[in-house]
């Protein structure tokens, strides 16, 4: 990236906050929620089914409407319903990170060619949530966002009405309290009415109910532990500190000026690449013979150069399997009739392992049997309790470090690459995130006007802040005339392994070579890539009698990496009641908009 895109880049992020309100008056369409309807029905088995109805008016021409419903770790949601009002509709439902996004393209007609515009549409949506309501040993609770705060606009007003299972001992809170404007409760129903809730802000019920309204409740979050004291004790902790900010403003807008400011001269300074004389398009032979996991630490990991990620442990593994190291099995289990899959530890071929290879053979050995098998299709349900998953992630850990020692310690990685601009940079970026967030608190807590500014320049410095941190580690560090050489010949193998055309253009004379990109095309992140083109230029795939061509065949890569990926979140399990009660931290909410 050179200097002038660099600063189009940091000038179009300034253009874009010092604008807002321009842009927004140039906007030739607008729409609005008026009013909100949410209906919460709590069964006594745990089960939380929620009906939802939004009232959209449209100025201009929309194609839909989205809604992102976010899950917390153990929930799940089942038997999503949409119907709509005052136009036809087609939805679509995706997983997007810890999201489940609901999709919604409305019609003004029923073959679906027409855009709405200048309308207005009810949307309904309908579904059941598992693992909301939590029961601890003296409460049962649930805390549920009514109005979440990543929605595009505010709300006029919202109504929620709540059907409890029992209706004695219950006790239920309402937070922010500036957006109550009625509530009540008769007999099992808590009925809700709230002022106008902006953009940005969420509204929250949290509601005490006794453990013996529950019976049987399989659908529920079970927490051995009293809850009670715990979870008022958030509760005012939350509220006491949301009134001490808002009495606690300071004007400190203009600060965001300094990350950007300051990104410039770092990057003129350490940014700038060296010219190499080199201006090829793509490479069909490995441009090194360097290990995997060292080309995975120099090329797929951009945010920290030089350290090993997952698929470089994965292509390492890959490795082994072709020198027979790992050595494949299937058998047949008698019960589904399914294909399981096996790999068999070779100790005879491990004298001559370099010492991040045996540190791959002895992490897969911890989960071998008696005779040194490990079971792929079990390996995910190791991985997934906390205590397996914990040492996964230790001796993954000091797998990564020996890679760093054997191939890529400080002096010869600064062979490669010079990491004094980034590093810079993500000091000033995390400060900068930092800053920023306390800046925008402190500008949304008070009931001053110029807290707008403030709320300009936080967004402004803590968007841009994570901006910095999240840009390859190249853009502000530098690489040398010997690195720039190796990371393009690379990026440029990588390319050509992504691309079916160029593979069918140019294929590989020998399986040999087909063997060395699934090995490295792991290494780059594009494993998948290279089979999908491998299965289409060899039709027999199936009938190679080598382990490494099987592993991809019956599914191992992908039953390693998911299994790998399960290890990595249950070795970092959410508390289920540190921080129940505490303002924000309840399920549903989520947002929406319209497109």
């Amino acid at each position: 990236m050179n200097v002038k895109k660099t600063l189009c880049i940091i000038l179009l992020i300034f253009i874009l906050f010092s604008t807002i309100t321009l842009v927004s008056a140039d906007d030739d369409r607008s729409y609005s929620i008026d009013q909100a309807f949410i209906e919460l029905t709590v069964g006594n088995n745990g089960l939380l089914h929620v009906d939802e109805i939004y009232d959209y008016t449209f100025d201009g021409s929309f194609n839909g409407v989205y809604r992102d419903i976010p899950l917390k770790p153990g929930e799940s949601i089942d038997n999503i319903n949409v119907t709509t009002e005052g136009a036809y509709s087609i939805t679509k439902v995706t997983d997007e990170g810890n999201n489940k996004h609901l999709k919604i393209y409305l019609y003004a007609d029923e073959a679906h060619t027409k855009q709405i515009s200048d309308t207005e549409v009810y949307v309904y949506i309908s579904y059941d949530m598992k693992n909301t309501v939590t029961i601890f040993n003296d409460v049962a609770g649930l805390q549920y966002k009514l109005w979440g705060e990543d929605w595009d606009v505010g709300v006029g007003a919202l109504t929620a009405i709540v059907h409890l299972p029992g209706n004695e001992s219950v006790t239920y809170y309402l937070n922010p309290q500036e957006y109550n404007s009625s509530s009540s409760l008769t007999n099992d129903t808590i009925s809700i009415t709230s002022n106008r809730i902006p953009s940005g802000e969420f509204y929250e019920l949290l509601v005490l109910m006794p453990v013996s309204d529950f019976d049987n409740a399989t659908y529920a979050k079970h927490v051995n532990e009293n809850g009670k004291e715990k979870i008022i004790h958030n509760l005012e902790e939350s509220v006491n500190g949301r009134n001490f900010w808002n009495t606690s403003f300071i004007v400190l807008g203009l600060l965001s000026l300094i990350s950007p400011i300051a990104a410039i001269f770092i990057y003129l300074k350490f940014g700038r690449e060296p010219k190499v004389d080199y201006d090829g398009i793509y490479e069909r032979e490995l441009p090194t013979n360097d290990p995997p996991a060292m080309v995975n630490a120099l090329i797929d990991n951009s945010q920290d150069i030089g350290t090993p990620n997952m698929h470089g442990f994965e292509a390492t593994i890959l490795d082994l399997i072709n020198r027979k190291v790992f050595e494949l099995e299937t058998r047949t289990d008698p019960n589904t009739n399914m294909k399981e899959l096996f790999l068999k530890l070779n100790r005879e071929k491990t004298n001559d392992l370099a010492i991040h290879e045996h540190t791959v053979f002895d992490i897969l050995e911890m989960f071998s049997d008696s005779h040194d098998i490990v079971n792929l299709s079990n390996l995910n349900s190791d991985l997934s309790h906390e205590s397996n998953a914990k040492l996964f992630m230790e001796e993954y850990g000091e797998w990564q470090q020996d890679v760093k020692h054997e191939y890529l310690e400080s002096e010869k990685l600064a062979t490669y690459f010079n990491n004094n601009g980034s590093t810079i940079m993500k000091i000033l970026g995390i400060g900068g995130l930092i800053l920023g967030i306390i800046i925008f608190i402190l500008g949304l807590l008070t009931n001053l006007y110029n807290g707008v500014y403030a709320i300009g320049g936080g967004i402004a410095l803590a968007i841009f802040s994570l901006i910095v941190m999240l840009l390859p580690e190249d853009i502000f560090g530098q690489w040398t005339e010997k690195g720039r050489l190796f990371y393009l010949k690379w990026k440029n193998f990588k390319k050509f392994l992504k691309d079916n055309s160029l593979i069918n253009e140019h294929p590989p004379e020998s399986i040999v070579i087909w063997k060395q990109y699934l090995i490295y095309g792991a290494a780059l992140g594009v494993a998948d890539n290279v089979y999908d083109a491998m299965k289409l230029h060899e039709k027999n795939i199936s009938d190679y009698d080598d382990d490494l061509f099987l592993y991809h065949h019956y599914g191992g890569y992908y039953m390693m990496h998911e299994a790998f990926r399960t290890g990595e979140t249950a070795a970092n399990p959410s508390s289920d009641s540190g921080s129940f009660g505490g303002l924000g931290g309840g399920s549903g909410g989520g947002g929406g908009g319209a497109f």
